[in-house]
């Protein structure tokens, strides 16, 4: 459940229209729900509330300091995977002994910037990153608390671009070399063993996989205490999805129930890295109709809001419903494509997609756009990018402004080489 709602025929956040945000801060702008963001995370966190466990949003599906530092003001920890998003993380207020390191091309600077703040654990993803992690925490006197992210072979059933758990992906270790792997974690004296981790793939729709997943990982975490190693977390990541159009995931107390009884006597401490099932449905793009064009077979509405944007119905295929934020009817006789602005023919936010009729000025808001949108966007065809704007029932203010052309240019100079 969102908090953008029609309120005597406009479209709302909360309580607020959103023709009043489009007049004082123009368009294309990202619109952020405080309520919906409050709301989705107790939603995910409360059915686990009698295990010990720990909700480490992942960072990636939106970076704006606004929504790190009041999930951060609930209790949240953070999944990073790069030093710049564990620097957003500090500047945003978060506890560092809360922050799990992910991804799989960790920097020694980067390892080194975590090892100084402190973090709770790093999610280890080759043998050769061991090498570094205890090279670097050797010269720093210090001993890193690590996990091995196991690749368990299966398919998350969603899109090849966001599965992260198959034997073809990048992602994590072997199954079967783990416990290898995890023996030569002995001969490191800057390392310390403390958890399993595992992530499948973004935008999960069923709990299958993810239940077919965490018994492999909890027949390993056996294993591996057999062999006298202390684990004390199992980190199963995040992907829950979100319903975009006609999927039907499960909700979190459907998911949180299938994991504690597949989990319950494990003994361990349960790290989860949600994003999208908690900021994915807390946004909208909202974007202003410039021209509309009738090319015989094709009809298209032309908005100011392009790829650069939100690039995820360009690089996934992906769908998101598009409201006319003056409430009227779809013209099912009304099919077009809804195109950006960019000089690139991928550059749409729908297609062939039945739509109310509009006219150049009209407002839409391309809905569930919190995750993957706004921290994706671009600079491309030279196009600062949009304003976000955080609403609080009946107030909202700009949590990060809208891009100038100064800003495109402003790390750049031009060479003097006579």
């Amino acid at each position: 459940m969102h908090h953008f709602k029609y309120q005597q025929g406009i479209l709302c956040a909360e309580e607020v229209p959103l023709p009043e945000i489009a007049r004082a801060m123009g368009t294309p702008a990202y619109v952020y729900s405080r309520a919906t963001l409050i709301r989705h995370f107790h939603a995910f966190d409360s059915p686990l509330a009698e295990i010990p466990h720990r909700v480490c949003y992942s960072v990636k599906a939106c970076d704006s300091l606004a929504v790190l530092n009041l999930l951060a003001s609930l209790g949240a920890g953070f999944d990073i995977v790069s030093g710049g998003e564990l620097f957003r993380c500090l500047r945003a207020g978060a506890d560092p002994r809360k922050i799990v390191y992910s991804g799989v091309g960790k920097t020694e600077a980067e390892i080194r910037a975590a090892l100084e703040h402190g973090i709770f654990m790093f999610n280890v993803e080759s043998e050769q990153e061991l090498l570094k992690l205890n090279e670097v925490a050797g010269q720093m006197g210090k001993r890193a608390a690590i996990s091995l992210r196991i690749n368990p072979e299966v398919d998350a059933q969603t899109h090849p671009y966001i599965s992260t758990g198959r034997k073809e992906d990048k992602f994590g270790i072997d199954l079967r070399k783990s416990l290898e792997l995890y023996q030569r974690c002995r001969q490191f004296p800057h390392l310390e063993v403390v958890g399993v981790d595992c992530h499948i793939g973004s935008q999960l729709t069923q709990t299958a996989p993810i239940i077919e997943a965490l018994i492999k990982l909890v027949e390993l975490v056996a294993r591996l205490r057999s062999l006298d190693f202390s684990i004390r977390y199992l980190d199963l990541g995040g992907g829950l999805g979100i319903t975009y159009n006609q999927e039907e995931p499960p909700l979190p107390e459907e998911y949180a129930r299938e994991i504690l009884a597949a989990a319950r006597d494990l003994d361990c401490t349960l790290v989860f890295e949600p994003g999208r099932v908690i900021v994915g449905n807390a946004a909208i793009l909202l974007t202003r109709v410039l021209y509309t064009k009738d090319a015989g077979e094709k009809k298209f509405i032309i908005v100011d809001a392009g790829m650069n944007d939100c690039i995820r119905p360009s690089l996934y295929g992906a769908f998101h419903q598009l409201w006319p934020i003056a409430e009227k009817p779809v013209d099912h006789g009304y099919v077009a494509d809804v195109v950006g602005p960019i000089c690139e023919s991928a550059d749409y936010l729908a297609q062939d997609r039945p739509m109310p009729r509009v006219k150049p000025g009209d407002l839409l808001a391309l809905m569930s756009a919190g995750a993957y949108c706004m921290s994706m966007a671009s600079n491309y065809n030279a196009r600062p990018r949009p304003v976000e704007v955080m609403v609080a029932g009946s107030a909202f203010q700009v949590v990060r402004r809208r891009e100038t052309y100064e800003d495109l240019i402003r790390n750049e100079t031009i060479p003097r080489f006579d």
